[in-house]
């Protein structure tokens, strides 16, 4: 029983290594989460361009809610603190993003057009309500009206 245990552990421990290690392993993302998967099959942008898109996203939310407010838009979206500093990363943003249309410029650094960007927001509100109630959706509607 104990040797099972132990085997399961160490293959686990294996696995975690080699998806680390694996240079495609952020393509896994997208499936694990479905709101990446979404956006880049529904609008066609790249991962990071996902990723950095849901991150600054939130980071106008948490400059614009309190902070219970903001966890709860966060805890709808799996992996939230993690975009957020992929957005960062990627250059959408150096400081405050401000309003809406410091979204807009904060999406197009990244490469998503206007037109696409319309298409995002929509996108990423419905799946927070879904995902994490509509309180969170209204939350998240209010930052970006």
């Amino acid at each position: 029983m104990h040797r099972r245990i132990f085997l399961a552990v160490l293959s686990t421990v294996a696995v975690g290594r080699i998806a680390a290690a694996n240079p495609l392993s952020g393509m896994l993302d997208s499936a694990a989460n479905p709101l990446l998967g979404m956006l880049t099959s529904k609008l066609g942008v790249s991962q990071d361009q996902a990723e950095g898109g849901v991150g600054s996203i939130l980071k106008l939310a948490q400059e614009k809610l309190v902070k219970g407010d903001f966890d709860k838009v966060a805890a709808a979206i799996p992996g939230a603190s993690r975009y957020l500093e992929k957005a960062k990363t990627l250059g959408a943003f150096a400081g405050a993003i401000g309003n809406k249309d410091g979204l807009m410029a904060a999406l197009g650094k990244l490469g998503i057009s206007s037109e696409t960007a319309a298409q995002f927001l929509p996108l990423v509100t419905n799946f927070v309500s879904k995902s994490g109630g509509s309180k969170a959706g209204n939350l998240l509607k209010s930052v970006l009206a």
